[in-house]
Order: C-alpha cells, then sequence, then structure tokens
C-alpha cells in the first residue's frame, strides 16, 4: 500500500503555495468532481501545477461540501495527487472549525465505515473525527481488528494490547493471554506481531510467525545462472521449462549447477542467496523452487519482498514480474500478486536476477515469499519440498 510521505508538513507547503497565488481570471466556481478531476491531472516534477493549483484554491473554497468528494478522490496509489487532495481535505477542515462551524461528522463516520475507500482516505477520515469527537476511538476501533487499511487496523490492535496489558497490571494473566491472542491474529505489522509474540512467550503461550504470515521456508536452489548486462530476467533457463531436480545444467560462465536444499534462517523466510552462493556475486540469476499442498482451492495473494528483479511464478504460470533493482529496502510485501491454490499439490518458483552496480547498498541477492489472503493473514498449507526434510508441516488453522 503506498503511504503519502510527510502528509502534515506537505500539506501545510502546499496550502501556503497554493494559497498565495490567484487563480485565473474567469475560470468559474466549479463543481467538486470537476476541480477534483483538474488536480488529480497534476503530474511529477510540477507538470499541471498551475491548474492544479488553480482547480485546488476553488476546491478548498467550496468548504464543507467538498470534504466527503475529495476524500473520495483519494487512492492508494498515485502519492502526488493524493498529496494536494490530502492538503485540500485538511485545509477545508482547518477552515471549518476555524470559523466555528461543525464538520459534517455522520457524513464522516459513515465514509469511515465504507470499506471500498483507500486506507489513507478512511485514515484520514478518522483522524478528523478524533479532533472533534474524543468518544469517536472507543466506539470505532473495536470493529476494526479486520479492517483492510493497515492505517486503522493497527491502532485497534493497538487497544487490544492495552486491554492485554492492563489485565496484567490487575494480575490477571488468562485475561492478558485472552487479550494478546486476539490481537495477535488481527496483528499485520512486523513490530505488533514480534511485540506480542514476546509477551505471549512470556506468559508460556508460543506462537507461530512464520505461519501466522504465511511464509515459505523451505526451498530447492540453483545457480548462479548469468545476468550480464541484464539478459538473465528475459532468458528463459532451464527450470522455468520444468523443474527436474535431479538434473544439473551449465551456468554463469559454464560452470556446472544444481539444486540444493535450503532453510530459511529467520521465521518471516527471508533467502539470502549470498550465503548460499559466497563472493557477493554480480549480473546472477538464481531460482528457488517449493511443492506446497493446500487442503482445499483457495485464492491466494503470493506477496513477496526483495530488492532485486524478481519474477513469480504457481503452477507453472507467471504471476508476477518487475525487473528493477535496488528500489527499496527488502521487507514484507514490496510485490503483490494474486492466484488460486489448487487442492494438493501446488507448485512455486522465484527466479531472483542481481545486476552489476557495485555500491555498498546493491549487494543483497534476497527474497521472501509468503501465501496469504486479501487482509494480510497467512493462508492454510503445508510445504513437501522433496529434499527439504522431504515434508514441512507447518499448517495454519
Amino acid at each position: 500500500m503506498t503511504r503519502i510521505a510527510g502528509p502534515a508538513v506537505l500539506a501545510v507547503l502546499l496550502a501556503a503555495v497554493v494559497m498565495a497565488a490567484p487563480p485565473p481570471p474567469g475560470v468559474p466556481r466549479g463543481d467538486p468532481a470537476s476541480l477534483i478531476d483538474r488536480v488529480r491531472a497534476v503530474g511529477a516534477e510540477g507538470k499541471g501545477n498551475d491548474d492544479a493549483s488553480a482547480a485546488w484554491k476553488q476546491l478548498v473554497g467550496l468548504g464543507t461540501e467538498a470534504l466527503l468528494p475529495t476524500l473520495a478522490a483519494i487512492t492508494d496509489g498515485d502519492p502526488v495527487a493524493n498529496n494536494w487532495l490530502r492538503s485540500a481535505v485538511d485545509a477545508v477542515a482547518e477552515k471549518t472549525l476555524r470559523e466555528k462551524r461543525s464538520l459534517p461528522v455522520k457524513e464522516l463516520e459513515s465514509f469511515l465505515k465504507d470499506r471500498k475507500h483507500s486506507g489513507v482516505a478512511r485514515r484520514l477520515a478518522y483522524e478528523w473525527l478524533c479532533r472533534v469527537d474524543d468518544k469517536a476511538p472507543d466506539r470505532l476501533l473495536p470493529d476494526m481488528l479486520d479492517d483492510p487499511g493497515s492505517e486503522l487496523r493497527r491502532d485497534a490492535v493497538a487497544v487490544v494490547i492495552k486491554d492485554g496489558d492492563d489485565c496484567l497490571k490487575e494480575n490477571d494473566k488468562d485475561g492478558a493471554i485472552t487479550a494478546y491472542r486476539k490481537a495477535f491474529e488481527s496483528a499485520r505489522d512486523v513490530d505488533q506481531v514480534d511485540l506480542l509474540a514476546q509477551k505471549l512467550d512470556k506468559l508460556g503461550v508460543k506462537v507461530d510467525v512464520t505461519a501466522h504470515y504465511g511464509c515459505v521456508l523451505h526451498w530447492k536452489l540453483i545457480g548462479p545462472f548469468d545476468n550480464a548486462g541484464g539478459v538473465g530476467f528475459q532468458a528463459v533457463y532451464p527450470p522455468e521449462k520444468g523443474v527436474e531436480l535431479t538434473k544439473s545444467y551449465k551456468g554463469k560462465g559454464g560452470a556446472e549447477v544444481k539444486w540444493v536444499d535450503h532453510v530459511a534462517d529467520n521465521p518471516r523466510g527471508l533467502v539470502n542467496l549470498n550465503k548460499v552462493y559466497p563472493g557477493m556475486l554480480k549480473g546472477t540469476a538464481g531460482y528457488a523452487y517449493a511443492v506446497i499442498e493446500s487442503p482445499r482451492e483457495q485464492k491466494v495473494q503470493l506477496r513477496a519482498g526483495s530488492k532485486n528483479a524478481v519474477k513469480v511464478f504457481l503452477n507453472g504460470k507467471q504471476v508476477f514480474a518487475r525487473d528493477e533493482y535496488h528500489h527499496t529496502v527488502t521487507m514484507l510485501d514490496n510485490h503483490v500478486a494474486f492466484g488460486t491454490l489448487k487442492p494438493g499439490r501446488n507448485e512455486l518458483l522465484v527466479k531472483v536476477c542481481q545486476n552489476e552496480q557495485n555500491e555498498a547498498w546493491t549487494k543483497e541477492w534476497e527474497f521472501q515469499l509468503r501465501l496469504c489472503d486479501e487482509l494480510g493473514g497467512g493462508v492454510p498449507f503445508k510445504v513437501v519440498t522433496p529434499g527439504a526434510g522431504d515434508t514441512e508441516k507447518k499448517e495454519r488453522n
């Protein structure tokens, strides 16, 4: 999910610049929809700024009439346009309160509860509700533990964590365990999940972080193949034609390569290919293969994390590809693909390419892959990759 960078600072700066610029003469007042379209047409590096500035000022001038339509126009993508729209919402709300008038509280709450709107927009509506109604968190957060927007679910989880902490203060161990388990089931942010795992461990309760996220730990790996000049990303090396674990092939420089077992040494399944193929290799490509069994047909999201160019295949079909290098810090869910697990046996194949940059921050050659539902919770499966201990039973009920 795209997050808006520095929204408070950006909103203030943007509002100051735009309000200082008068709209072009003869421009009609306009309706919210047409003005929003003009604001959303703004591009990177200043493209369309003049018209967007004029439309933004007119939009803010409409007052609370523009509040809900502008919120609804904020998406989970397009951060440039989102910054303009968010600043318009803030400017309207600030002006309304400064003039001692009321925000449309019921409408904002209805907007917040409608999960078809983007997470960032609903979070913004929630923040303004909390500004004018200090009872809003107690009323709204209990129903947001399963919220699709991580921005709101995080706050809901934090409330339940506090409930558990309060139970501990009263020496109510069972109550604390119940609260922490409830919070753990809903938590998705790494810091909250780790905190809850630690709290439960201290109370004698073990939780499975790997199954919670649906991470795949056991793999068969093969490489390195050639990616000099970036040729490896489009090249179809033997594993893409069909995995035969007993065969070896010619890899980079003509060296023989064969499949080897690998188990990720952390619960979120980060596979460090530099440990498997030492020497900080550059201009290379490698593959990871896993066989899993699904208890039923189920739609899944295949969420991958990697700084490198990556392709993901499910049952021989490519479901994701990104030919980009060192674009972000490796973390869960850099990339999201969609697929359907068949009942029984399913095959996963991941291709990870490393380029030839030599800066210190380009050394990592690694990936993560997890299988989850639309809310980011791990789906039930077990890994049965041949040779990886033959059967790894990591089931999530």
